[in-house]
């Protein structure tokens, strides 16, 4: 009797040792440490917490981070959502599929690298080496410094870049609920009269809603970590900062542990309830 009750837990403890120690002990570390000044000796209180919420560089991180949550998650999502349903009637489906999740099969540096390359920037009178710029050029219009020059702008270009990465992945996830609507629902709904549009808002979309949900959790919560497209474009210069470049630097250019896991404590409780938004979710499917 005591065998089988004990036999489960056998398999249990090495995961939930391997769990607790390279997860939740760093955890509590990085809480200890956002208690406690540059070099961890000095107890500051909630000083480094005052600092994520004060600094005019901070308050620039987060409001760079909202941008990217609002308008990539939006963007990415909608577009998978357009592409599937248009790209399920096309003959060559899988290859044109293909080539627009090919962006996800390279790194974020690539990607990055890539694109820096497409904003590339020349004083104008100088031959451009950026497409951009090389098309504003054909036009005999003056070059703009992309990533440099406009605060606003910049931000939307390293946007751009997520979206041309993640879209892919959106329309190969949306594409497969797609495809699992029993076709009769459609099929009914143009016997009734429906054009393509109100089949569209009126089945397709509410039948693929906890999908597109899901998916945009999902998107929320890879956005709120971005990092790897700030730093290699820009490294947060220009207005571009957001929260995870902040807490690299703050931890391996300034040396400063507790502000750097300050950052990293704000920035896991942003992202805590998306994660129990999604794993809320995933339970009450699983009980239908």
């Amino acid at each position: 009797m005591y065998t089988k009750r004990l036999t489960p837990w056998f398999y249990l403890i090495p995961a939930l040792a391997i769990l607790g120690f390279f997860l939740v002990y760093p955890s509590f570390h990085t809480l200890y440490l956002s208690f406690f000044g540059k070099r961890s000796h000095t107890f500051v209180g909630a000083g480094n917490y005052i600092y994520v919420f004060t600094n005019r560089v901070m308050l620039t991180a987060f409001r760079n981070n909202v941008l990217w949550v609002a308008v990539f998650t939006t963007v990415t999502v909608f577009l998978g959502l357009i592409l599937a349903v248009l790209f399920d009637r096309v003959k060559y489906e899988v290859i044109v599929k293909s080539i627009i999740f090919m962006p996800m099969a390279i790194s974020f540096v690539s990607a990055s690298v890539i694109w820096k390359f497409v904003y590339a920037f020349k004083p104008g009178g100088t031959p451009q080496i950026g497409i951009l710029n090389a098309l504003l050029d054909t036009f005999h219009l003056p070059p703009v410094a992309w990533l440099i020059e406009k605060p606003w702008i910049n931000n939307f270009c390293l946007v751009a870049v997520g979206v041309w990465v993640w879209t892919g992945f959106c329309m190969v996830v949306l594409s497969a609920s797609y495809k699992s609507i029993p076709k009769q629902f459609l099929e009914a709904a143009r016997i009734d009269g429906a054009g393509e549009w109100g089949v569209f808002w009126k089945v397709i979309l509410p039948l693929l809603m906890p999908t597109v949900i899901v998916l945009a959790t999902t998107m929320v919560v890879f956005v709120l970590k971005i990092f790897d497209i700030v730093y290699v474009m820009t490294n947060g210069n220009f207005g571009t900062e957001v929260i995870a470049n902040r807490m690299y630097k703050e931890m391996f250019l300034f040396r400063n542990f507790g502000r750097s896991s300050a950052i990293a404590v704000v920035l896991l409780l942003l992202v805590l309830p998306v994660m129990l938004l999604n794993l809320r979710r995933f339970r009450r499917e699983e009980r239908r």
